[in-house]
């Protein structure tokens, strides 16, 4: 009718039934200690929300899988669904270059590793988007490092594309060269090198929660590139956001005219 405004609004009950559930209990998480799921606690199982709530099975799965990907329950294999606690304290891994004469180190505190596996292969999904170069043979070093003195746990892959280890042979030597060591070779080569590094985190597959005790882990890839811009290696790192956190000095940079 004419003179009769009209909300663009979407009606309440577009919304998917498990969006709904998973809102209802995600506010009650939210009033935390006093709430009726403060932390640590486990959910009511999947019968008991069905029938509290008039809804589906699969709604109500849906539902505790929104939970978990909001980052406000963690399930547990044979016993349940629980409210995710905060952690008490979270290990600072600095992810910084040190530089010490020609040498750069790594600022990070990981100090063991176990054994080295190294595999050829062609660079997939973030790696080669990172390379940039279309596809590309690789030689990609995996080990599991370990801080002794916290027990923080990462998985450490390094991977170096085939036309960069052509140029320098000392890299297809020994690909399973620490990064420090990795960083030395490409600056004997002749080449100027720069960083940079993107932070992502994503559920913890079956695997990386049994070998980073993590529900959720944080990915790092640092790239190293040449004078030209051009990526030399891609080293990920992956480990629990439960115990560690990502710790960067900032170093101001002055714009590039033109």
């Amino acid at each position: 009718m004419p003179g009769r405004s009209h909300s663009t609004a979407q009606p309440l009950h577009s919304e998917p039934r498990y969006r709904q559930l998973a809102r209802i209990l995600a506010d009650s998480i939210a009033e935390g200690e006093e709430g009726e799921y403060p932390p640590g606690s486990q959910l009511p199982s999947e019968t008991e929300l069905l029938e509290r709530y008039q809804v589906s099975r699969n709604t109500v799965r849906q539902a505790v899988a929104e939970l978990r990907r909001m980052g406000l329950a963690v399930s547990q294999q044979g016993k349940g669904t629980y409210v995710r606690q905060e952690p008490e304290h979270t290990h600072a891994i600095k992810r910084t270059l040190i530089r010490r004469g020609k040498r750069l180190e790594l600022g990070h505190p990981f100090t063991k590793a176990e054994t080295v596996t190294v595999t050829r292969g062609h660079a997939r999904g973030t790696i080669a988007r990172l390379i940039g170069r279309g596809p590309i043979h690789t030689l990609t070093a995996e080990r599991l490092i370990i801080d002794e003195d916290t027990g923080v746990r990462a998985a450490a892959l390094t991977t170096v594309p085939f036309d960069i280890a052509d140029e320098v042979p000392a890299l297809a030597e020994c690909p399973d060269a620490h990064p420090e060591e990795l960083y030395a070779m490409l600056a004997d080569a002749g080449h100027t090198l720069s960083f940079w590094e993107t932070v992502t985190a994503r559920s913890a597959r079956p695997d990386e929660q049994a070998a980073l005790a993590a529900d959720t882990i944080l990915i790092t890839h640092r790239v190293t590139e040449d004078q030209e811009g051009r990526a030399l290696l891609v080293e990920e790192l992956r480990m629990s956001a439960e115990s560690a956190s990502l710790s960067y000095r900032i170093t101001p940079t002055t714009p590039k005219r033109g």
